[in-house]
């Protein structure tokens, strides 16, 4: 009976709600609506979505993956079953770049001037650097990314910020998943790896390559670099700082090589991923020729 002392009679919780006791035990016994079952079905695959992408997606992405896979789904459908089941995008907190601008080498002009869409692949090519830090200090990371396709093409961690062990080991990966085979603009900030002797002689040795920076102190020249590494910070599935280089290394491979150009659907692009939109550009280009 203790257990049962908040419990009431259906008679008297009928009388009291104005409801008549056939039309509770109706609802009660009644199968879930077409639109429930729908909804506990979409909300199961929003789940997995969300969950693919290491719990980062938020509704436009989520829609637009939903929209690829078949789905008829408005945005805010997503929205509001996102929020009845408790999903949200889960975003890390963001680290500042570093840039070493202070030098006396010579600096290129800004000839990209934000003109962040070529048309086709191997024309625009855009470098950044940032760090994060790790269970024996901070380590630097370089990337390389084709604007055409928003690919990383290249990318090292270091850690030393020496033109040696960042920007070249980069530039060598890029080079060789992509072969510059046309005019290539290279566009970085005026830091001192991009702007040193060492770097400058390899670009220097290819015909085909002309050199770019950005203005003195406006990232906003170099936004795509700039917002791949605000992606990267916010999304990147590991706390670095207990890890080890060996474990960050991986990490950041899996988010680059398998995640982010693969399967990381691209606002820029039309909600496709890198991938996606480098075929295209391959058929677009073979076609044209």
């Amino acid at each position: 009976m203790e257990n049962n002392k908040h419990t009431f009679p259906i008679v008297k919780m009928a009388e009291i709600l104005d409801v008549s006791r056939s039309g509770y035990y109706s609802w009660r016994d009644r199968s879930p609506s077409r639109g429930s079952l729908e909804n506990k079905r979409l909300t199961k695959k929003i789940r997995r979505v969300w969950t693919d992408s290491g719990k980062t997606y938020g509704s436009p992405r989520i829609h637009q993956q939903l929209l690829g896979d078949g789905e008829s789904i408005s945005r805010p459908r997503v929205a509001r079953l996102m929020a009845a089941a408790g999903i949200q995008s889960q975003i890390r907190k963001k680290w500042i770049p570093t840039t070493h601008s202070a030098h006396s080498e010579p600096v290129a002009p800004n000839l990209l001037d934000r003109n962040f869409t070529p048309g086709q692949l191997g024309q625009v090519w855009v470098s950044d650097i940032t760090y994060i830090q790790s269970r024996n200090g901070w380590l630097y990371v370089t990337t390389i990314m084709d604007l055409a396709d928003r690919q990383i093409l290249g990318w090292s961690l270091s850690k030393s910020m020496e033109a040696a062990q960042t920007i070249i080991p980069a530039w060598e990966a890029a080079c060789r998943r992509r072969p510059p085979s046309r005019e290539l603009l290279f566009h970085s900030d005026r830091g001192i790896q991009y702007a040193c002797r060492e770097f400058m002689t390899l670009l220097t040795a290819e015909p085909l390559i002309t050199q770019s920076m950005s203005r003195k102190g406006n990232c906003w020249d170099n936004a795509p670099a700039e917002s791949f590494f605000k992606t990267f910070k916010a999304e990147l599935p590991v706390d670095t700082k207990p890890c080890t280089e060996r474990q960050i290394r991986s990490a950041v491979f899996a988010f680059i090589e398998i995640w982010y150009n693969r399967k990381r659907l691209h606002s820029t692009l039309g909600y496709q991923t890198p991938a996606q939109t480098e075929q295209q550009l391959i058929k677009k280009q073979e076609s044209n020729a």
